[in-house]
């Protein structure tokens, strides 16, 4: 049976797990070890590095939310873009590397 986390440590905890049953969402079969096939993970790295970047870095939950909302009003449509133009030549890569590591990862 595929799993329906991505093996990633944060995604397969328990309190994870349980928060998702609770609230009710479907999560779909994903592979282990497979960032570059997801580019939401690219995306969340852009919006990591803005945060880094800030003067003041934010200290609460509620800060770092704002502070998300904030960079990701403000993440250039390129970027965006870029990522969903990217997926034919990412999946030619897994293709190629048969479902191994491929450069993108």
């Amino acid at each position: 049976m595929e799993e329906k986390y991505d093996n990633a440590r944060p995604h397969r905890a328990a309190a994870v797990r349980e928060f998702l049953e609770a609230e009710g969402v479907e999560q779909l079969p994903w592979p282990a070890r497979s960032p570059d096939m997801n580019p939401i993970e690219h995306a969340w790295g852009a919006l990591g590095r803005a945060i880094n970047d800030r003067d003041n870095l934010p200290q609460t939950l509620q800060e770092l939310a704002q502070a998300l909302t904030d960079e990701w009003d403000a993440l250039p449509i390129d970027i965006t873009n870029n990522l969903v133009d990217s997926m034919p030549r990412r999946f030619d890569a897994l293709i190629h590397a048969r479902g191994g590591h491929t450069l993108h990862s």
